[in-house]
């Protein structure tokens, strides 16, 4: 299965997400924000895909998107928005830094497994 970056400021969503996600077969690595992904993505650790927030302190999820684009082995790993944002203006700028997908929380775990099939495939 997929190595997976889980990248949000709340302790129980990421432990939510953390036990979906392990429970589907996948290795889930956490961070608290921006700073403390775009530092796990620069220690080369190689992730097949990233689920991130929006609205997080230090480092916001749009920012994050936009920096992992820049590097080289971030290119092309689908990056999904996970967020309570409906705006879609927010939707508009997330796909504009180059996010792969659109989810709005709280998330039905069968849904958010069944994107994360989509945008693996």
């Amino acid at each position: 299965m997929a190595r997976i970056l889980a990248v949000d400021d709340s302790v129980s969503l990421r432990r939510m997400l953390v036990h979906t996600l392990t429970q589907a077969g996948h290795q889930v690595t956490e961070a608290q924000d921006g700073v403390e992904a775009v530092g796990i993505a620069g220690t080369g650790a190689a992730v097949q895909l990233v689920i991130t927030d929006v609205n997080m302190p230090n480092m916001d999820g749009l920012t994050l998107v936009k920096r992992l684009r820049g590097l080289p082995s971030y290119k092309h790993v689908p990056i999904l928005v996970l967020t309570t944002e409906m705006d879609p203006a927010k939707k508009k700028e997330a796909k504009d830094a180059g996010a792969t997908g659109w989810i709005v929380k709280p998330f039905v775990p069968e849904q958010l497994l069944n994107t994360i099939r989509k945008v693996l495939d």
